[in-house]
């Protein structure tokens, strides 16, 4: 089929540079749809509006294009660093791209504090920490970390260590602190100790294993049996580490294999994370924009996102097949390790061995992963069958709200919103309402929390027909600008009218379908209605109604929480002499919080800007 590029188009590819840059395809309403790069970017930009394409992604593409910006640098490499971060502030919708830029996991040693402690985190900044991962999983982090504890007892609490603390806290009693706040070690010691931690995470663990069955020989011979028996749990802890590390190549190889795998769209890759010859982890990641993309742009691409965010660049990266631009990525990834950094396709040998077992992973994950949404996608489509024809809707519900109310005894209350979309939690859609004009009411609380959802909706609604320039911000505020296709108040017939007469003052009655859900048995109650609606108790309509109930109720209640504590602190520090808001923000902020003012000294408190030394006292004696 033709295509005619539109004049605007036309009077653009007439005057394009023939320099390197990245070049920004826009659509009707100056939204961004898809970010490039090249060499050439007269030839490039140019290839899109040919007589005939290779793809039909890219007629797609160019059929949406309504505007072209140029942005000319000075070499691949600004273009390629420019087009990694164009793409990560505007997630274009043809670019290929990490599904849901998930953040994994990483093991994080605040290196550059006196006496760093452990924490675990997915955002890494160069605040002079040392990171280690990525992992599959928090809870693989925290399993990680609760072995590597018992063998090396770092810092958790939030004390300023002096070495001349009184007495240490019950970590220390339990061995899984050294005690550096009481001076039983030093900073030194202290060190060292996190350094052979950080050696262990990258896989140097035999000189540390060597160690610990020496101490524990010595401990013995000096009949410290006690000592010896400690020792020997810590050796348990590490072989139990050990033993997930696999030794698959020279111990002094330090490599990342990726391979990938694809099928009907879908595209996974498969990550191997070899420290020191030690397969120290795996991961697989999902890619969203792969369809008619080829095998070199979907691996390029990969690479150039993962690597931007990645705690650890290897000396080599092992691929399956060649990318184009390979030079301008390694002379990127040198810049990022200082040191040089080598893609390469192996062809034969225990690299390729290596790279085959990567891909075959990704295949099975794969594979897995559309069976799991296969059943997902039948056990959605069943519940929301099941919905239209018990409650008579007209069409599935594939956009389901559910509202829940949280407080105690009428104080801090809040309200929740949880969205399903096509069965599935949908939680950027999610909100939460401080509700500020009842108190021990939950139908009055309910009430605000629909009138504010939907005013908001008519806020939206207005937007679109009034402003053609906010139309960009409104699609992306989903949560308030779609009405439900079933609204569903936690309640009995109570919460139901205040819903219908909210629905009524904004004229959606006719528009949204709505039920309330009674706890005790289960039942569904209709406008209009006297007779509840029982769904059957192995039903996936009924799963999925519960699902939504509990999440909306999981989500108020920590909303009530996080209130209920926030105003917890404020009202004990509020009631101190001398402390006003300004003030206890000022504090909170410099500390932490509760705990970590009560572990400072007055001179640490009166070493805050605004704070007198006669306040500083008053805040100690308070919260001794």
């Amino acid at each position: 089929m033709s295509f005619t590029p539109s004049d605007h188009i036309q009077k653009i590819l007439q005057n394009l540079p023939q320099k390197p840059g990245v070049y920004l395809h826009k659509d009707k309403n100056g939204r961004i749809i898809y970010v490039g790069k090249s060499v050439n970017l007269r030839h490039r930009v140019r290839s899109y509006f040919a007589n005939k394409v290779d793809r039909a992604k890219t007629e797609r593409l160019r059929r949406a294009i309504a505007d072209i910006e140029i942005i000319t640098t000075d070499s691949e490499l600004e273009a390629l660093l420019l087009e990694m971060n164009l793409i990560k502030k505007h997630r274009p919708h043809y670019n290929v791209q990490l599904k849901d830029d998930k953040r994994m996991p990483y093991i994080k040693i605040h290196w550059g504090d006196p006496y760093p402690k452990v924490t675990v985190t997915r955002r890494m900044t160069r605040d002079g920490s040392r990171y280690f991962g990525p992992y599959t999983s928090v809870w693989a982090v925290h399993q990680t970390l609760d072995l590597l504890r018992k063998i090396f007892p770092y810092l958790t609490c939030d004390r300023t260590i002096t070495g001349q603390d009184g007495r240490a806290c019950l970590y220390y009693d339990i061995k899984l602190c050294n005690g550096p706040c009481i001076g039983a070690v030093n900073q030194t010691q202290y060190r060292a100790m996190i350094q052979q931690l950080m050696d262990f995470l990258n896989g140097k663990s035999d000189h540390i294993i060597k160690q610990l069955e020496d101490r524990m020989n010595r401990a013995a011979e000096k009949l410290q049996f006690e000592r010896a028996a400690e020792i020997r749990d810590q050796l348990r802890a590490v072989n139990k580490v050990v033993a997930k590390q696999k030794v698959i190549a020279a111990a002094h190889t330090d490599q990342d294999v990726i391979a990938f795998a694809r099928e009907q769209g879908d595209a996974c890759v498969q990550v191997f994370f070899i420290r020191h010859g030690k397969l120290i982890g795996r991961d697989y990641f999902l890619l969203d924009g792969a369809e008619d993309e080829s095998d070199k742009d979907v691996l390029q691409n990969f690479l150039t996102q993962f690597y931007d965010s990645a705690a650890h660049i290897p000396k080599e990266v092992l691929l399956p097949h060649e990318v184009d631009e390979a030079m301008v990525i390694e002379q990127w990834l040198k810049q990022k390790r200082s040191t040089k950094v080598s893609l390469q396709v192996p062809q034969r040998g225990k690299k390729k061995e290596l790279v085959e077992m990567a891909a075959a992973n990704a295949a099975d994950t794969l594979a897995t992963l559309r069976q799991q949404w296969a059943a997902d996608r039948s056990k959605h489509v069943t519940a929301m069958n099941e919905l239209q024809e018990a409650l008579k809707l007209p069409a599935p519900p594939s956009r389901i709200e559910c509202y829940d109310i949280s407080h105690t005894q009428g104080a801090q209350t809040v309200g929740s919103m949880v969205v399903f979309v096509q069965g599935a939690p949908r939680k950027s859609d999610y909100r939460r309402f401080n509700v500020q004009t009842v108190g021990n009411d939950d139908y009055g609380a309910m009430k605000e929390v629909l009138t504010r959802r939907f005013q908001r909706y008519k806020e939206s609604l207005a937007g679109e027909l009034h402003d053609s320039s906010q139309i960009g911000k409104i699609k992306k505020e989903t949560a308030w600008s779609l009405l439900p296709d079933l609204l569903i108040v936690d309640g009995g017939k109570g919460q139901l009218a205040m819903a219908m007469e909210v629905l009524a003052q904004f004229g959606l009655q006719d528009e949204v379908p709505l039920t309330g859900l009674a706890k005790r048995e289960e039942e569904l109650f209709l406008p209009g209605q006297k007779q509840s609606v029982m769904l059957p108790r192995r039903s996936e309509g009924l799963y999925l109604v519960q699902r939504a109930r509990d999440e909306a109720h999981r989500f108020a209640n920590e909303g009530h929480r996080k209130r209920r504590a926030k105003v917890g602190v404020a009202s004990i520090l509020d009631s101190i002499p001398g402390v006003g808001p300004k003030r206890r923000q000022t504090l909170l902020k410099r500390f932490g919080g509760l705990e970590g003012l009560r572990a400072a000294t007055i001179e640490e408190i009166a070493s805050v800007p605004g704070v007198p030394l006669s306040v500083a006292e008053a805040i100690k004696t308070h919260l001794a």
